[in-house]
């Protein structure tokens, strides 16, 4: 009749604030899985605090680079397929890392592995593994 409805009103500044929120929160993550890449690449650690698996995801991290210590290999965790909780912390997922030759080669599960970094795409000739520091080969 003569009244507006209340979406009419406020439903573009709702909308627009909900953006808003969401690109904060993907801006949060992506800043704290700068921090945790800087702390792991800079001082080889700690891994704790760490942020989760669903911050890792939003912000657009997909892969976990992974360190065999037996054969010093890097391998790229794809962080989409790991059945685990989304609020599971990246740390907590280094006692369940298997290095797949060197488990083969001794004949039971090799879990010495160490966490490296979190990447946005897979290691390949153009986007090599990370160093830990400058002398590092």
């Amino acid at each position: 009749m003569g009244t507006k409805s209340r979406e009419t009103i406020y439903g573009a500044s709702v909308r627009a604030s909900a953006e808003r929120a969401t690109e904060a929160r993907k801006q949060a993550d992506r800043l704290a899985c700068v921090a945790w890449n800087n702390r792991m690449l800079g001082f080889q650690g700690p891994a704790q605090p760490s942020p989760a698996l669903g911050d890792a995801l939003n912000a657009g991290y997909r892969y976990l680079e992974v360190k065999c210590l037996g054969c010093n290999t890097h391998q790229a965790v794809a962080l989409n397929i790991v059945r685990r909780p989304k609020t599971t912390p990246i740390h907590e997922l280094e006692r369940y890392m298997r290095c797949k030759d060197c488990s083969e080669i001794r004949g039971y599960p090799y879990k010495r592995s160490h966490l490296v970094a979190l990447r946005p795409n897979k290691i390949s000739a153009d986007d090599p593994p990370s160093t830990w520091w400058p002398g590092e080969r």
